[in-house]
């Protein structure tokens, strides 16, 4: 089992889950973040961090596109280990589906 970040991020980026995140599994969009599969322990800390839910075990159901979606960026944007501010609409895309579309392939600043 592993963390995958869903599109529950997309626009939001909250980064409350990279505060507390033992390994650095966290790497940095320019409106998402996600977790490398590599390297995530499984320890679950993450989960509950994330004001948008967006962290879900891989065993959920209808996973593996985000799954995927978290293994190939995970290995070109930068890594990402401490707190930053969310998005600045961030409140207002939070809890919004079928945000997909709007993934942006761009990398982040990393810390």
């Amino acid at each position: 089992m592993t963390y995958v970040v869903t599109e529950a991020c997309i626009n939001c980026k909250y980064t409350d889950c990279v505060e507390v995140c033992p390994v650095d599994c966290f790497y940095e969009g320019e409106n998402m973040l996600v977790i490398n599969p590599n390297e995530c322990i499984d320890c679950g800390v993450c989960e509950p961090e994330c004001p948008a839910e967006a962290i879900l075990p891989d065993t959920e159901d209808g996973l593996d596109e985000w799954l995927e979606i978290n293994t190939k960026f995970s290995e070109s944007w930068p890594n990402i280990t401490v707190q930053k501010d969310p998005m600045p609409d961030a409140e207002d895309w939070d809890g919004k589906d079928d945000k997909k579309e709007l993934l942006s392939e761009n990398p982040g600043d990393g810390d």
